[in-house]
């Protein structure tokens, strides 16, 4: 890897990577794409075609052996991300992961243990908190704006795009529904801004006619932290009109964010104090662009990830803990081992 450059395999011929990481990538100095594994021969061979990409791989041991490949983003299905992670680690590729990591901490900590032990670089791709909205609003904070945060609201109900209406609709075994898919966004948007860890949760999950085969469409949690502040979250794939946004409401001010809760360089934030409500202004970025930045920085030796693995880990477990109070009707304590 002379001057670090950096190949990298797509595991899972997504949309994800087509619309946003695949272009991030290659945006990277001394890094490209260099082929996808798929396991629908016939989809993989044209993503490839589509995208560019010289080699279209048969299976995952043929990715894995390619020594052309350094790194790997994983965009399977989530059942899939724990046996391709512990495979990519074993063969010295760092890992990119969607979230959720998996299906349960158990295994979602015996991927970060795996690449710690083979001494490869993971992380988890929470692009939220790579937003230039949520960058701004944390510095605000941090400034002392608002002062000590005693509440936060994640409203994040949205009308899932027909293209995504598939597994996470009617897949409970490759873990669909609304709160493996959106909640661990919003748990880790809640740690990024707060710096401390949920204690507790207690929600309630929602059928409203998406969801297939005993999976939720829709959820509402209040989250406790250890320092006594306490979040709300609104998660929904049948909300078409609610937008998204994001608050933090302090001792000395508040802090509301619309539209933040995205992909998307957007949004604005209002900041309201004893002198009145202000528009804070900054600069939007590719919020994938970021993250791969510091990801091949972290793989250089010179930088960390966004969001590593246990950052993964720890949205996960609070997510699980939403579907376990939803099941049993109280609160219950985040379990991160």
């Amino acid at each position: 890897m002379n001057n670090h450059q950096y190949g990298w395999g797509l595991i899972g011929a997504s949309t994800i990577a087509s619309q946003w990481v695949l272009g991030a990538i290659n945006a990277q100095p001394g890094n490209r794409c260099v082929g996808v594994f798929s396991s629908q021969p016939q989809r993989g061979q044209e993503y490839a075609a589509q995208h560019n990409l010289a080699k279209r791989y048969a299976t995952l041991d043929e990715l894995l052996a390619d020594s052309d490949i350094h790194a790997v983003y994983i965009s399977t299905t989530n059942e899939l991300h724990k046996e391709q992670c512990l495979a990519a680690a074993a063969a010295g590729k760092h890992v990119l992961c969607e979230k959720p990591l998996a299906l349960s901490v158990a295994d979602a900590l015996t991927m970060v243990r795996a690449c710690d032990e083979a001494g490869v670089v993971m992380a988890t791709n929470h692009h939220i908190r790579n937003a230039a909205s949520h960058l701004k609003i944390k510095e605000v904070v941090s400034d002392g704006a608002i002062g000590d945060v005693l509440a936060a609201r994640v409203f994040h109900a949205v009308y899932l795009p027909e293209h995504l209406q598939g597994w996470r609709l009617d897949r409970p075994d490759a873990g669909g529904g609304v709160i493996l898919d959106i909640v661990v966004h919003d748990a880790d948007t809640l740690r990024f801004h707060l710096d401390e860890d949920p204690d507790e949760v207690v929600g309630f999950d929602q059928n409203a006619g998406m969801g297939k085969k005993g999976l939720e469409d829709g959820s509402m949690a209040v989250i406790r932290f250890p320092s006594g502040a306490i979040a709300q979250t609104h998660e929904s794939f049948v909300v078409r009109y609610a937008g998204s946004g994001f608050e933090l409401h302090g001792t000395r001010g508040s802090i509301k964010a619309k539209n933040v809760m995205t992909q998307q360089p957007t949004g604005e934030i209002r900041l309201t104090t004893t002198k009145g409500e202000s528009v804070i202004d900054y600069k939007p970025h590719n919020l994938y662009e970021r993250a791969l930045r510091l990801f091949v920085g972290a793989m250089r030796g010179e930088d960390r990830p966004a969001a590593d693995g246990l950052d993964g880990v720890k949205s996960l477990a609070v997510a699980l803990a939403l579907k376990q109070s939803c099941q049993e009707g109280r609160a219950i304590k985040v379990q991160y081992s």
